[in-house]
C-alpha cells in the first residue's frame, strides 16, 4: 500500500502558517489522509505537543501511522468521520484544542486507486465509499435513485447542466442490466451530452461523478452540520483552516464563518442587538488563499482548492 499511496499536501504552506501552531499546543486532522499536513504540524510540535488524526479510511489511517510511527508519542490516530469531533476529543478527556484543519474532498490515493471506484478513467467496480465499513455504495445510487432523485443530485452536487439528459440516460440504460462499473457509467454520461460540449471542461463523467460520491458519502450534510460545532472547540486564538475543492463546499464554510464572526440576528433597523447571540471570533480571510502557479503546475489537483481560515476570541 506504501507504494500506492501517493499524496502531495495542497497549500500546504498557507495551511500551516494559518494554523498558527504554538509548540506545546494540541491539533486536530480531521482529514488525516497521506498525513502531509500532519508531519508538517508534528515537526513544529514540541513533547509537550499533541496531534489527533482522524480519517474513515482505514487504509489511510495503516499508511499515515507508519509514515509518521517515530512521532507516535504525540499523535493518535482515530478510525471516524471528523463529524464525530466532538465525541471524540470527549472520550479522550479533551477539552479544547488550538488548531483543526479540514482537507476536504476526495485523496489522491482514492482518485489513482482503480478498485476504490471513484475514478472514470478507470475500470472498477462502482463503489465511491470513503469509510469501506458502510455497506451502501455507489451502485445502490446509480441503480437504487429514482430517475428524479438522480437528476437532482447531479445537478445540485455536481452543478450539471445536462443533469436531466443525464439521469434520464441511467435510468433507461439499467432497464436492460444493472450498471456495475466506472467504465459502463462514464459511458453512459458520455453519450448523454452534445457532442460539441464535451470538447470543454475536461472528462464528460467528472460532474456526475462527483454529484454521486457527495451524496453517497455525505459530503455537504457532514460539513454543514459539525462546522460551527468545531469552531466551538477551539481554545482562545486557536484557529481552524479548511481546504476546499469545489464551490458548495466553499460556500458552505464562507456562510458559516461569517455567522460565527457576526451571529445576530436582529433586524437591521435595531440600534442595538437584543437577540444576545454573541460573535465566536473573527474570520482571517476575507477572501480565500488560492494555490500559487507554482502549486498548480506541479499538482494539477491544487487548480480548485480554497482555503478559509477563522480565529476563536472567547469573549469573557
Amino acid at each position: 500500500m506504501a507504494d500506492t499511496f501517493r499524496h502531495i499536501p495542497v497549500l500546504l504552506n498557507e495551511t500551516i502558517e494559518g494554523l498558527n501552531i504554538k509548540e506545546d499546543g494540541l491539533y486536530v486532522d480531521g482529514t488525516l489522509g497521506g498525513g502531509g499536513h500532519s508531519e508538517q504540524i508534528l515537526r513544529r510540535l514540541g513533547p509537550g505537543g499533541r496531534l489527533i488524526g482522524i480519517d474513515q479510511d482505514r487504509d489511510a489511517l495503516a499508511f499515515t501511522g507508519k509514515k509518521l510511527e517515530g512521532c507516535a508519542d504525540r499523535l493518535t490516530l482515530i478510525h471516524s468521520n471528523f463529524a464525530y469531533m466532538p465525541m471524540i476529543l470527549d472520550e479522550l478527556g479533551i477539552k479544547g484544542v488550538d488548531g483543526i484543519l479540514l482537507d476536504l474532498g476526495v485523496s489522491s490515493y482514492q482518485l489513482d486507486t482503480a478498485q476504490r471506484g471513484f475514478s472514470y478513467r478507470e475500470e472498477a467496480p462502482l463503489d465511491m465509499r470513503m469509510d469501506r465499513d458502510q455497506e451502501k455504495t455507489a451502485f445502490d445510487i446509480v441503480n437504487g435513485y429514482t430517475e428524479t432523485e438522480l437528476y437532482h443530485i447531479i445537478r445540485d452536487y455536481g452543478e450539471e447542466k445536462f443533469a436531466k439528459n443525464i439521469a434520464k440516460h441511467i435510468a433507461a440504460a439499467r432497464e436492460s442490466e444493472p450498471i456495475r462499473t466506472t467504465t459502463q457509467l462514464a459511458q453512459i454520461v458520455k453519450e448523454s451530452i452534445p457532442m460539441k460540449q464535451r470538447i470543454h471542461g475536461g472528462h464528460p463523467a467528472k460532474r456526475t461523478f462527483q454529484a454521486i460520491r457527495i451524496e453517497l458519502n455525505s459530503e455537504l450534510d457532514v460539513l454543514q452540520n459539525s462546522l460551527e460545532g468545531m469552531v466551538r472547540l477551539l481554545n482562545d486564538g486557536g484557529r481552524i483552516c479548511v481546504i476546499t475543492f469545489h464551490s458548495l463546499e466553499d460556500r458552505i464554510v464562507k456562510r458559516i464563518f461569517n455567522k460565527c464572526e457576526n451571529p445576530c440576528t436582529c433586524p437591521p433597523s435595531f440600534p442595538v442587538c437584543v437577540c444576545g447571540k454573541k460573535p465566536l471570533g473573527r474570520v482571517i480571510t476575507r477572501k480565500p488563499v488560492f494555490p500559487s502557479e507554482e502549486e498548480m503546475e506541479y499538482n494539477s489537483r491544487s487548480k480548485s482548492a480554497k482555503l478559509r481560515i477563522f480565529e476563536r476570541k472567547i469573549l469573557s
